[in-house]
């Protein structure tokens, strides 16, 4: 297991300067020098991370990646733990903490900073801890779960979705006696006093986590519905789907496994409740792993000939081959831009390219003003990954501030208030330049890679028709996609943005 686990770590780490940030990492390292207790759209642990790498390890992409391959190893020891509270032996512990690693959305969180890395780990250990519990009946055990419920609330809010699911698995399928104990109300103290300081900043703040979510699921759409069984089966990869399927019929149907029952009832409660209010399918990512490990105590003891090992074999390296290409950097980026199957199914490796090249062709436009606009001109993005890479390539190029009134960078800080040229990067024109006296035209971003932001257009904004205390407030926003239309931005009487 301990090789296994430093095998995917060392793998992460040798890939981890590959390609470049992803669009959420331009965010977090920004939001690492903006230290809070909370952000619109994530709590702070992500951001603390961010800071301390930065700091420690310098500015670069491979520091900034040091902190996900470490948790991706512990996800990987822990399902090898798992394992073993099942009374799976040596070879079932080994193959849950290969299958683990050789899963998508283990190196889809160990690849990047993101709040998906210690949410896993969070996920992955409350599920170790549970099995634990339910095996032991050591009450002391929800103390441990609370404390790590507490970090998982600071790392992303999703975590209380995995406790009400096991909540109503026990309640639903027991033993409901491990609910009746005073370590479990010291345990829920724990956790709240914890999580507290991320949970208070929402209270403080009107609860945007909230209005995020409503933002997602509108962006999400009724396809996210449609395709929510389906991709169950690619989270973990294809070769493996039979795997955690094993885990979760063995853990409804054996009578040794009786007391484990909940975990299966969490998993199939949590589908349905995505479904049903369109959360994204990959919020399941961290109980499939779970799931995994327990399969894998099926497989351990249903290859009993040369053949049956072959075959396990076979399909973990198969997985482990699928995952790395599609969610590590192990072929030039360039592939994945002119092959189409890698182009649709690799995207997340597209989302780490090409940020150098936007930042060279608005550095051309900023070169284009006077030398007396450039004196009172900034950078205005329109989302943060946008303005993440401006933020971090800018300076090499003598670009100036960065802003964006997306989430939480609209935090960061808003223009001078003697700023009286913009350039503008993925704006609407029209919503955009009815704010303004001037916008002109200046281009758009061109790259042979078929990137998310390929095509964005360039803007240079003179003369702001309001002060800007009061312009900030119009240009900020909320979600993922803009909600308004032109015409109910020019109108200003609700917030808007300019995609």
């Amino acid at each position: 297991m301990l090789a296994v686990s430093a095998a995917v770590g060392v793998v992460l780490l040798a890939l981890s300067g590959r390609h470049g940030y992803h669009v959420d990492e331009l965010y977090n390292r920004v939001s690492g020098w903006h230290l809070a207790w909370g952000y619109v759209d994530q709590p702070p642990l992500v951001s603390l991370i961010a800071r301390v790498e930065t700091t420690v390890f310098g500015d670069t992409l491979a520091a900034l990646r040091v902190v996900p391959a470490l948790l991706t190893c512990m996800v990987v020891w822990v399902a090898g733990l798992i394992a073993r509270e099942l009374g799976g032996r040596g070879g079932a512990q080994v193959f849950a903490a290969a299958a683990t690693g050789a899963s998508l959305v283990t190196l889809n969180a160990g690849h990047v900073l993101t709040t998906n890395g210690p949410d896993l780990v969070t996920w992955v250990a409350l599920g170790w801890l549970w099995i634990r519990l339910l095996r032991t009946r050591d009450a002391r055990l929800w103390l441990a779960i609370g404390a790590v419920t507490g970090v998982g609330v600071l790392a992303k809010h999703l975590i209380v979705l995995l406790l009400l699911a096991l909540l109503v698995g026990v309640l639903s399928a027991g033993p409901r006696e491990v609910l009746r104990s005073r370590h479990l109300w010291a345990g829920a103290g724990l956790a709240t006093l914890i999580g507290a300081p991320a949970v208070l900043w929402q209270i403080t703040h009107g609860w945007p986590a909230l209005e995020m979510s409503a933002a997602l699921s509108k962006a999400l759409g009724a396809d996210s519905r449609v395709a929510f069984v389906p991709f169950q089966l690619l989270l973990i990869g294809l070769f493996l789907g039979p795997v955690w399927i094993a885990g979760l019929v063995s853990l409804l149907r054996r009578a040794e496994w009786r007391a484990y029952r909940s975990v299966s009832v969490a998993y199939l409660f949590m589908v349905v409740l995505l479904i049903v209010i369109g959360g994204k399918p990959e919020y399941t990512g961290g109980l499939l792993l779970v799931l995994l490990a327990a399969g894998s105590v099926v497989v351990a003891q249903w290859a009993t000939s040369t053949f049956r090992r072959s075959l396990a074999g076979t399909a973990l390296a198969c997985n482990a081959v699928m995952s790395a290409v599609l969610m590590l950097p192990v072929l030039p980026i360039a592939v994945y831009g002119s092959n189409p199957a890698l182009t649709q199914l690799g995207v997340f490796q597209l989302d780490q390219a090409a940020w150098p090249q936007l930042t060279a062709q608005v550095a051309v436009v900023h070169r284009s003003l006077s030398p007396q606009e450039r004196t009172h001109a900034v950078v205005y993005a329109n989302h943060y990954g946008l303005a993440g890479a401006l933020d971090r390539y800018g300076p090499e190029h003598g670009l100036p501030p960065v802003y964006s009134g997306q989430n939480s960078f609209a935090d960061f800080g808003r223009p001078a208030d003697d700023t009286d040229v913009v350039i503008a990067v993925g704006v609407n024109r029209d919503a955009f330049g009815a704010l303004f006296a001037t916008c002109e035209p200046r281009g758009t971003f061109e790259t042979d890679l078929p990137v998310a932001d390929r095509g964005t257009g360039f803007l240079v904004c003179r003369n702001p028709r309001e002060p800007w205390a009061r312009l900030w407030s119009k240009l900020t926003w909320i979600g993922f996609q803009c909600p308004y239309t032109a015409e109910a931005i020019t109108a200003k009487s609700e917030k808007g943005c300019w995609s």
